[in-house]
This record gives C-alpha cells, structure tokens and sequence, in this order.
C-alpha cells in the first residue's frame, strides 16, 4: 500500500496533508509513504524530517501520483491531477465536489474511488477525523488575533498614570467551533464579549467562556440541524433579528462573524446601515466571506474600508497557521485513513456512515443522489 501527499498548488495555500507523525503511524501499518519535495517547506517541515520516520521523498510529481494507492490532499485537486491518478486508487481530502463538477466526471471515468473530508458525521466517535472543526478553531483564533493586530487600540482594561483604558467591546456572531474559539481568544485578550447564535443550546458555552449572550427573539431548538449546524431564518425572524443586532453591532470595536449554512450563501447579518453606524477605526472580520460574507459589504479575499471601518474578508485563515494546521488536518487525515484500512489493504464497510457519508465516488459511479444530481446538473 502507497500512500503519498503532494505539494498543495492552491494561490496562498502553505498546508501539507501529512506530516511526519503521520507518515510515522501509517508506516507502522506496513504502508509505504512517499512525499513530494518540499512539500512541507511552507508548514516549517524539511524533506529530512520526512525521511527520518522512514516516509520517502520524491521529486517526480508525476509520477508520485500515478504510483499511489492512495492521494491524501488537503485541497481539491484540478482534472488534470485526477487523471494522472491510476484506476481504483483512492483520494482523500477536502473536495467540495459543488465546486467543480468536472473533477467529479473525472474521478469517476477515472475509476478512482474518493473520500470528502469535509463531510464526515458529527458524532462522536469522527470526532478525531472532523476536519471541518479542526480548521474552524484555528480559524477563529487568528480571526480574534487579526482583529486586535488591525484595530487602533488595544484590547484589555488598563490603568495608568495618564489615565484609564477601557476595553475594547467584540461582538461574535455564531457561535459553533469558529466563534467560541474567537471568543475565549478576544477574552484572553482582555476584550468585553457579546455572542449570538440562532442556537439557544449554545448558550451555556457562549456564557462558560465569560461572554454575554445577546438575545434576539428568534433563537429557536428548530435552527439546528441533525448535523448541529444552524439553519437559515425566514425573511421575519431575520428583520427582527437585524434589528437587535444593529444595537450591538454599532457599540462594537470588533465584530467577527462566522455563520455559515452548509451548500448555502452564508446569511447576511451585518447590513450596510449597521457597518455605516459603528465607529471609526472599528474591525469587522468576516470568516464567512468564502460563502460570500455575513457582512453586506463583504468582498471575500480583499480587505473593504467603508467610511473609515475595516471590513476583512479573509478566504482560506488556517494556511496563515500552517504548522499547527497541517498537524491538525494530517491527524484527521490519518485516522480516517486508519478507518479504511485493514489488513494492509482499502476495505470499505458502506455501513459504516463514517464510509457511506464521505464517499463520492467508487467503482466508478457517483455515490449518494446529491453527487448524481450535480453530476446531471452539470450536463444537463
């Protein structure tokens, strides 16, 4: 079994699928894993770290691909990769098939069976393989970092000879796996705290960090999902919603948002009229901005000054933390690669939900009718 880990060629992606303490568990099983050269430089990792646990380092991108079993990416990779991949080998990673259905065609007239990482179950036993919340702590950590680098003041009560600092006041806005990170890292800041979510169940964590929880009226049991995720509000909750938020949003110095509804346009949270009434120097950074934003202003992956408050929009925050991000994708990697290996070989139990719910495609069909569906929309 060949498992091997290419060079990440996304613009500004620094992460690596694995890293040597994963390549040294995988070679334990009897696998052997190869790395392209230099595909941890950007994470802070040499080829000699590599070779030191025994992985292999291979210059010859080609044909490290078309000689894997298996392809662990962090990225989804374009057609031309897939089809450098040999039939019936297997890709993990994040892959967002919506994004490009042309992949999708290719993994499956490439007869290459493939695993999104970015669906796995959120139970309790995939807790060690959920990407998803690895990359959102690390997210909303950088996000409070950011903001308090950006605004024009700091963060924490200070008193001095020259007088009296009050904090800074950051409003959080969701608070799943990004948006409590963010809080605990703005309160170690020293920052003044408000959160919402639509989520009342929430709540008690919002409160365990130090943080208030903004009550709007419309947080309901119903908002959650089966997955925990927060649904979207319809069109009345959301004007009664807005005109809460607007209070707080405007005694803010720091708004990060975080609200996202998965395969859906992130809901709008921050208007226009709300960003025009904060103060000056304020920060808003939007962790939604992939999804095109919480923040009506919001233009994802540039940086907004709309009257003298900042509005970023950063697209991929965790490749700014590529060291502690490539440890924490590569060991959710690795232990869904250990789901899926046995015997030294890939056995699939499509039983499992952890298997059925990841995999998009095998034995060169799509799996499950929403990867058929987009496969016909794309034809059609």
């Amino acid at each position: 079994m060949r498992i091997t880990a290419p060079t990440e060629t996304a613009p500004g992606e620094t992460r690596v699928a694995l890293v040597p303490r994963s390549a040294t568990q995988l070679v334990s099983t009897g696998a052997t894993v190869a790395i392209q050269a230099g595909a941890g430089v950007a994470a802070g990792i040499t080829n000699a770290a590599y070779v030191e646990v025994g992985a292999e380092v291979v210059a010859d991108r080609a044909a490290l691909i078309a000689d894997a079993d298996i392809v662990v990416v962090v990225r989804r990779p374009d057609v031309a990769f897939v089809g450098q991949m040999k039939r019936g080998s297997v890709l993990v990673g994040v892959l967002e098939p919506a994004g490009d259905p042309a992949v999708v065609r290719a993994l499956v007239d490439g007869g290459v069976t493939a695993f999104r990482l970015e669906a796995m179950p959120r139970i309790s036993r995939a807790q060690d393989m959920d990407v998803l919340s690895s990359m959102a702590t690390l997210a909303g950590y950088h996000a409070a970092v950011m903001a308090a680098f950006r605004l024009p003041r700091i963060f924490p009560l200070m008193m001095t000879a020259a007088g009296t600092i009050t904090p800074a006041r950051a409003l959080i806005l969701g608070a799943g796996v990004a948006g409590l990170q963010a809080i605990a890292t703005c309160r170690r800041l020293g920052a003044v705290v408000e959160a919402f979510d639509v989520r009342p169940a929430v709540r008690d964590q919002v409160e365990s960090l130090g943080a208030r929880f903004v009550e709007t009226g419309v947080e309901s049991e119903s908002q959650q999902d089966t997955g925990g995720y927060a649904r979207e509000l319809e069109a009345d909750a959301q004007a009664r919603q807005h005109q809460v938020l607007a209070e707080h949003v405007k005694e803010s110095d720091v708004v990060i948002s975080t609200a996202q509804i998965p395969n859906r346009k992130a809901p709008i949270l921050v208007t226009a009229d709300m960003v025009a009434s904060m103060r000056p120097g304020s920060v808003i950074v939007d962790l939604a901005a992939p999804g095109g934003g919480n923040c009506e202003l919001t233009k994802p992956g540039e940086e907004v000054d709309a009257n003298g408050v900042l509005i970023l929009g950063p697209m991929n925050l965790p490749a700014a933390i590529p060291g502690q991000a490539s440890q924490l994708y590569s060991h959710n990697a690795t232990r869904f690669l250990m789901q899926i290996l046995k015997d030294g070989q890939v056995q699939l139990d499509f039983d499992d939900v952890v298997i059925s719910q990841t995999c998009i495609t095998h034995d060169g069909k799509p799996m499950g009718e929403q990867i058929e569906a987009l496969l016909q929309g794309a034809t059609a």
